[in-house]
């Protein structure tokens, strides 16, 4: 692994998983997104991941113009990564995953690096007024659904992004498993280094937020990409905060967001996600960690800048 000095702020500020009723604050409109994005940006975030929300309803959307009327906003009024899904949500066809990511020919997108269950029903149980008819049945049918991600459409996803577009990659690696399916893809020449690989904890269907689990996801990411590889981590609900602080610990980078966790505290709504990334830069402060900026974040993970995005 590079142990860089400087950390890596992500923020993932909206996702497909939670829904409007579960918090006031998550984002939701295009306003919304652009306001907490620059927001988180400002608080620290070098990487803002996004995701499209039906601006009525709140519910994940591939519409190409829903991205549309926030990303060139959000780029207008900080120089953050942009960084957007291509894994949308559990339902999406890859067409439409990609409808976006195609549109806008960003610098950085995620990338899913294997099929899997990914059952979030749980959360339907602590809401106890639904805003709106689609949000129930969407997370209680969470545990009926699977997160498709194939070789061949991994495949697609690095010719038609990073060969077309010279867009580089966020890895997501749920288990321990899709670090063995980056190294395919890195053997195979279709992705270069340096990885930036998130390393995913606590999602019923992925490896769970267990301390030692952190420990041995990064030794076989050395045994397989030696230090071509950046750590950033992220760990749902309230594994947030405690995960992110060992992989700073551990010499990687962070990854914080309403995507991820809609709570700042035990039991307490986190009012924005730029309280989020303000909390983790005081973690990263304590513990002696400098914050990466964007430029610095860019040079990193050798992005192709700003300038060369379609929006």
């Amino acid at each position: 692994m590079r142990r860089s000095e400087k950390v890596i702020i992500s923020c993932a500020v909206t996702g497909s998983v939670h829904t409007p009723s579960m918090s006031p604050y998550l984002p939701v409109t295009p306003d919304e997104i652009v306001a907490q994005s620059v927001a988180a940006a400002e608080a620290g975030a070098s990487i803002l991941h996004l995701h499209a929300r039906d601006a009525e309803d709140g519910r994940p959307t591939a519409d190409p113009e829903m991205f549309m009327a926030f990303l060139p906003r959000i780029k207008q009024q900080t120089d953050a990564v942009i960084n957007i899904t291509t894994g949308g949500s559990n339902g999406m066809t890859m067409d439409e995953r990609l409808a976006a990511p195609k549109r806008a020919e960003p610098e950085l997108t995620s990338l899913n690096m294997g099929s899997m269950n990914f059952d979030y029903s749980a959360a339907a149980d602590k809401v106890q007024h639904w805003k709106h008819g689609w949000e129930e049945p969407y997370v209680r049918s969470s545990g009926d659904r699977f997160a498709m991600n194939t070789p061949a459409q991994i495949e697609r996803v690095c010719v038609e992004l990073g060969q077309a577009f010279g867009t580089r990659f966020e890895f997501e690696c749920y288990d321990i498993g899709h670090l063995y399916m980056l190294a395919h893809f890195a053997k195979r020449g279709l992705i270069q280094p340096p990885f930036f690989i998130q390393g995913i904890f606590g999602i019923l269907g992925g490896i769970g937020a267990d301390p030692e689990n952190l420990t041995h996801f990064i030794r076989i990411a050395d045994k397989l990409f030696g230090d071509d590889w950046y750590l950033s981590v992220l760990a749902a609900g309230r594994h947030q905060m405690e995960f992110c602080t060992m992989s700073a610990l551990l010499g990687g980078s962070v990854r914080v967001g309403l995507e991820d966790s809609l709570y700042i505290g035990k039991g307490e709504l986190a009012p924005s996600n730029a309280h989020q990334v303000a909390k983790i830069r005081r973690i990263l402060a304590e513990l002696g960690r400098e914050v990466a900026t964007p430029l610095e974040a860019r040079d990193m993970l050798k992005l192709k800048g700003g300038d060369n995005v379609a929006f």
